[in-house]
């Protein structure tokens, strides 16, 4: 048997109905031909859950059961649903709608509001952000970046939770909810916001499903036009669904018994959103006849890598704990999972950097390595510290890949030399397919050699590789394939969303790399406070946390790095612990971990500690002191200015002046951001100390040995006011 998650990149569709099972496992076969009546698919991570349930789409389809414009599939994001719809595609079945929640509602929102109230359908507000803020001014409340983040989501919970305003405080405390401001001023908050919208004939994304479920509710002939159209359901990612994403497909799917969903209640992890594994864990007492499929043949991770996720929910609790599936791996052993500790932050990022660096060296490919942590404002020390070391990384959650603007306009002159064929005078010296595109891509910033750095330079470079990369896949499946043929492709596949795979290592947050996966992954940050979180309180909250590392560590295929780093900043305080999540977890116990103080990059994994490879041991700084009141620092920002953020600053504003354009000029040179240079908090630092020779610009947090023999010499000329050489007199 094949593994179940495995499939050509171009693969023909099958020539009839058996063949749409072929290469299916027994329990994946028994989803695929369970077609009639309710059925329950519990499906472990790795399983192959969306090749199960699109094969059963597919074969419904082929052998004649299931009419492809009478099924509506659902899931949560519009990757999940443009990789629905590719795979459906490759199998045959065309015409299936295959689409998330939210747009499934408002293409009949749109068809039906009309007839239902009249008019056009109110525009749809692209974000809340600025109207919650514009609705806290008016209620004489101001909300810092943070506040108005945080407001604007406990907006969004309470519509998904179909709370209105004034119900707002109970709701949030009897769901333990950690309000931002006052639940009062909250809901104040919430309110206008709504008169607002309702002023401005504007609606929002929960709009969009209250108001199909009000039209479905109350006008029973577009209920039964609906049900008419759709009468067969499949939920994807069914332990996500929200009380009102509930109740909207209770009203798609009316009396009938024409619904499959698909979930794993150890994947819970957006509760935060309203969403509840309830709905999944009580599908069996709802519909008593359900045929019930437990998918636990891990084709993803080896043996070791799903121990190690096994081992993290025995120690679980909870309902969702209760019904959890014990994974059993279909791959060959690979290594031990690596525990590492770090002296500080920064450590943790360049020891990561490191390993990521040696892995691509030794041909794992950047695409295939992640690093993962649990909240996005961590992704900045490991961004600098992979342009450190010359890796090039992609932001997990960034623009979508055919919406970026190179890969359109490269669409723009592949669709034109298309229809020129032969005309084309770019093509003469072009022998095949690949060597074609290569040719017209070159017109817009692709070489055989990829540039130098990890900025927007590289990013266009990367995007338009994949696209060569892609043409000579496909040329190799098919071989007879004309440009036209390739353009074709790449239409199908910007619809689906189905984008091929750009390099770069990828940084996410946990909840950003659900449903993906990698050859490696490095789970970083993995400390009491931060894993779980600090505000996780209740033992929901914090059963919450535990299945977010599962699911992280279940991302992983084959390499996986847990670290954990003892203090914030180089010479602080080494009072951090390791997650609560890792006791027991770790080859040894915990009695093996490593002491506090030992050697920077200490492992456990095999039979006990050994150095991370491509680790260095980091000499122990003596605390940072603030150099305005003597105070300890432990803050990095504070650490790299060498003064507490309150302390007066003896800024030289003309030299920050001049730092900052010379830093951008460096940036443009390297085609990388302006942080890859020196972050800002660096360049402040500087500007107020003024080092006047490398020792003392050295002592600078942010000048590493690396930056300071590559930049010292020309930060230590504008310190002293002299002017820099322009490009074309350093040439001279």
């Amino acid at each position: 048997m094949t593994a179940a998650t495995d499939s050509p990149l171009f693969p023909q569709a099958p020539d009839s109905p058996d063949a749409v099972l072929e290469d299916l496992d027994p329990e994946q076969r028994e989803v695929a031909t369970a077609l009639h009546g309710p059925v329950c698919v519990l499906a472990g991570a790795g399983t192959g859950k969306t090749r199960a349930i699109t094969h059963r789409i597919a074969y419904g389809v082929r052998a004649g059961i299931l009419p492809p414009a009478s099924v509506l599939a659902v899931t949560f994001t519009q990757r999940a649903a443009g990789e629905m719809r590719g795979r459906l595609r490759t199998l045959g079945a065309h015409g299936v709608q295959a689409r998330t929640f939210h747009s499934a509602a408002l293409r009949q929102l749109q068809f039906f509001w009309p007839r239902a109230v009249g008019g056009e359908l109110p525009q749809l507000l692209e974000r809340k952000a600025a109207l919650v803020a514009e609705a806290a001014t008016r209620c004489r409340l101001r909300l810092d970046r943070n506040e108005l983040r945080d407001v604007t989501s406990e907006i969004e919970w309470s519509k998904v939770t179909q709370t209105v305003p004034e119900d707002y405080p109970a709701a949030a405390a009897k769901a333990g909810r950690q309000a931002p401001r006052d639940p009062a001023e909250t809901g104040r908050i919430y309110a206008l916001y709504e008169q607002l919208k309702r002023e401005r004939s504007v609606i929002d994304f929960e709009d969009v499903l209250l108001l199909t479920v009000a039209v479905l509710e109350d006008r029973a002939d577009i209920a039964e036009t609906v049900r008419g159209q759709y009468q067969h359901f499949v939920v994807d990612e069914y332990q996500d669904v929200s009380p009102l994403q509930q109740r909207l497909l209770e009203l798609w799917v009316g009396e009938r018994e024409s619904l499959c969903v698909v979930g794993d209640a150890s994947q819970t992890i957006y509760s935060f959103t309203g969403a509840t594994a309830d709905h999944l864990l009580d599908f069996r007492t709802r519909r008593p006849n359900a045929t019930v499929v437990k998918l636990v043949r891990d084709y993803r991770s080896t043996p070791q890598v799903v121990h190690l996720a096994n081992g993290l929910l025995t120690q679980a609790s909870g309902r969702a704990a209760e019904h959890r599936l014990e994974l059993v791996s279909q791959r060959e052993a690979g290594p031990e999972p690596v525990h590492a500790e770090y002296a500080d932050e920064p450590g943790e990022a360049e020891g990561t950097a490191r390993r990521i660096r040696d892995l691509i060296a030794s041909g794992v490919p950047a695409s295939e390595i992640a690093v993962l942590y649990r909240i996005n404002a961590q992704s900045e020390v490991y961004e600098q510290a992979l342009a450190d070391v010359g890796v090039p990384c992609q932001l997990r959650g960034a623009e979508r890949f055919f919406e970026r603007p190179e890969v359109r306009e490269a669409f723009v002159v592949l669709r034109g030399a298309a229809r020129a064929g032969g005309n084309d005078a770019l093509l003469d010296d072009a022998v095949d397919l690949p060597s074609q595109v290569r040719a017209v891509l070159g017109t817009k910033g692709w070489s055989p050699q990829a540039p130098a750095g990890s900025g927007a330079v590289r990013d266009r470079w990367e995007s338009l590789a994949a696209l060569v990369r892609l043409a000579t896949d496909f040329a190799a499946a098919r071989p007879q394939a004309t440009l036209s043929d390739l353009v074709t492709e790449l239409d199908e596949r910007a619809r689906a969303q189905h984008a091929p795979t750009v390099e770069g290592v990828t940084l996410a947050s946990l909840h950003a790399a659900k449903g993906l996966e990698w050859d490696a992954v490095f789970l970083v940050g993995l400390t009491d406070g931060m894993l779980p979180l600090t505000y996780a309180k209740t033992d929901e909250q914090i059963e919450e946390e535990r299945r977010l590392l599962y699911v992280g560590i279940t991302r992983a295929r084959r390499i996986l790095t847990l670290s954990w780093a003892l203090a914030r900043s180089p010479g602080g305080r080494p009072g951090r612990q390791p997650s609560r999540f890792l006791k027991g977890l770790r080859r040894g116990g915990a009695g093996a971990a490593p002491r506090p103080g030992t050697a920077t990059g200490s492992v456990e994994g095999g039979s006990g500690p050994y150095r991370v490879p491509g680790a260095r041991s980091r000499v122990r700084r003596a605390p940072a002191r603030c150099r305005v009141c003597g105070r300890s620092l432990t803050d990095p920002g504070e650490v790299k200015l060498m003064r507490c953020e309150d302390c007066p600053s003896e800024l030289d504003e003309v030299l920050y002046e001049r730092l900052h354009q010379w830093r951008a000029d460096q940036a443009a040179l390297l085609g990388q951001p302006d942080y890859c240079v020196f972050t800002d908090k660096t360049l402040l630092a500087i500007a107020e100390t003024v080092p006047g020779d490398e020792a003392a610009l050295a002592r600078i947090s942010g000048v590493r040995a690396r930056k300071l023999q590559q930049y010292g010499a020309d930060v230590l000329a504008l310190c002293a006011g002299e002017e820099l050489p322009t490009t074309e007199e350093k040439e001279t």
